[in-house]
């Protein structure tokens, strides 16, 4: 490989960033379609109980399952990925995925069926997590391996821009449907957006089949003699894996406190902000996010990965906290502001995780290293914060817990990325893979 860029590499790397897109799009879609569920009915529907608490605590707690399955499915597809290749295993999550999100839109509920119904929800919610898990990394990979060295910032975000893409989808249809009368959604309307999802995987299918291999896997994995990649992955590359874990806080849960959480505390006792408002803004927001990701991504590239990271946790902290304390008094134009300033900031701590997290690998067993990476980050760090967040109100009586709670977080989240180190695949590596010093970024940028 070679630091020339030519043309034919461009349009690879544009076709296998707009794939990534496309696929993590669909992917996320179905994410944040059950996560908007379960912050508005699931808890009634499938966890009934005579305390509204204790429903939304029930509903978060599977919307955690799927986080503590991702690292499972981080090594079933990081498997798939490093023997057989990245697309292959892009294709069967994106099958699973759509298969377990149309079945929960088939769910009879707890009136229906009694306790058979939440344990049902949380089996395809877990077949969810495992599908996630394997998707993240591999789109990465995808679109970062297509790219060129002084690129994969801004190639990498375009998988981090399904992301806007997919909750803008997810909460634009239910902000739709919260127009259709108060009973609408919990009458029945919730299962729609969980149905047209096999709308969305024909399409994902068709685009992801047309793009070709990852370039670093045909050139520096495919036909050598490897190892297992899990056992590669945690003999050589523990270290970058529980770096990876640490950069995550903000980025993962920090994301799910500004939407899932944020969702429940405004519409929940005692602000009872009416659903309508609160959808509304966090589809702005998606929207907002949605445009700046690549922007932010591109940013990168000049200014440095890092760099834009350190900007992202600081202003997330400072965006975060007004958000939460201007809720009770429901100034629709604040709470739309607000909302999406939020989005901006975590934008800059979400743009450029791919190619941080790419890069902190060397080629073989990137596939499992990193998706293990991120799913035991986002398990350890997404999987219960609305939950624990949610708790931390109750047991406080305050929001500050949680405002504190997101700070601790950005903080862990900024040493552990100015640690991380930063491989280039224009080095050569060995035959063995044995581990070798081809660091091209020092901790500091």
């Amino acid at each position: 490989m070679t630091s020339t860029t030519s043309p034919a590499m461009t349009k690879r790397a544009r076709k296998a960033g707009f794939a990534a897109f496309v696929g993590t799009t669909i992917e996320w879609y179905d994410f944040y379609v059950y996560a908007t569920a379960a912050a508005l009915v699931f808890g009634p529907l499938f966890f009934p109980s005579e305390d509204p608490l204790a429903e939304t605590a029930s509903a978060f707690a599977t919307f955690a399952v799927a986080f503590l399955v991702r690292p499972i499915g981080g090594i079933l597809f990081g498997h798939i990925g490093d023997k057989l290749g990245r697309r292959f295993s892009l294709v069967l999550t994106l099958l699973l995925m759509g298969l377990a999100t149309v079945l929960v839109g088939c769910l009879p509920t707890y009136q229906d069926i009694g306790f058979m119904a939440p344990i049902l929800l949380i089996a395809l919610r877990a077949l969810q997590g495992l599908a996630v898990g394997g998707e993240w990394g591999g789109a990465v990979l995808m679109s970062v391996e297509h790219a060129p060295e002084k690129s994969k910032t801004f190639y990498g975000g375009f998988t981090q821009l399904g992301n806007p893409a997919g909750a803008l989808l997810a909460s634009g249809i239910f902000a739709i449907m919260s127009r259709m009368g108060d009973d609408f959604i919990m009458d029945g309307g919730w299962r729609i957006p969980f149905l047209l999802s096999i709308v969305l995987i024909g399409v994902g299918l068709w685009v992801r089949y047309r793009v070709e291999e990852s370039p670093v896997f045909t050139a520096k994995v495919e036909g050598r003699k490897q190892s297992l990649p899990l056992a590669f992955a945690l003999r050589s590359n523990w270290k970058p894996i529980l770096l990876g874990i640490g950069i995550l806080p903000v980025s993962t849960g920090g994301y799910y406190l500004a939407t899932t959480f944020a969702t429940a505390y405004a519409t929940g006792e005692p602000i009872r902000m009416d659903e309508t408002l609160i959808l509304d803004a966090m589809t702005v927001a998606s929207f907002i996010e949605f445009l700046v990701t690549l922007p932010i991504a591109w940013l990168g590239d000049k200014w440095g990965r890092k760099n834009i990271m350190y900007i992202g946790l600081v202003t997330s902290v400072l965006t975060f906290a007004p958000f939460l304390l201007i809720m009770p008094g429901q100034i629709e134009p604040l709470i739309f502001l607000m909302a999406s300033l939020v989005r901006i900031a975590m934008s800059a701590t979400y743009a450029p995780i791919a190619a941080i997290l790419a890069q902190m690998f060397r080629p073989q067993a990137r596939y499992t290293s990193i998706s293990l990476s991120y799913g035991l980050g986002a398990a350890i760090w997404a999987g219960f914060s609305p939950w624990f967040a949610t708790m931390l109100v109750a047991w406080t009586g305050s929001i500050w817990s949680v405002i504190v709670m997101f700070a601790a977080m950005a903080a862990i989240a900024f040493v552990c990325t100015w640690k991380a180190p930063q491989h280039s695949d224009e080095a050569p590596v060995t035959e063995s893979f044995t581990a070798r010093t081809d660091t091209t970024a020092n901790p500091l940028p």
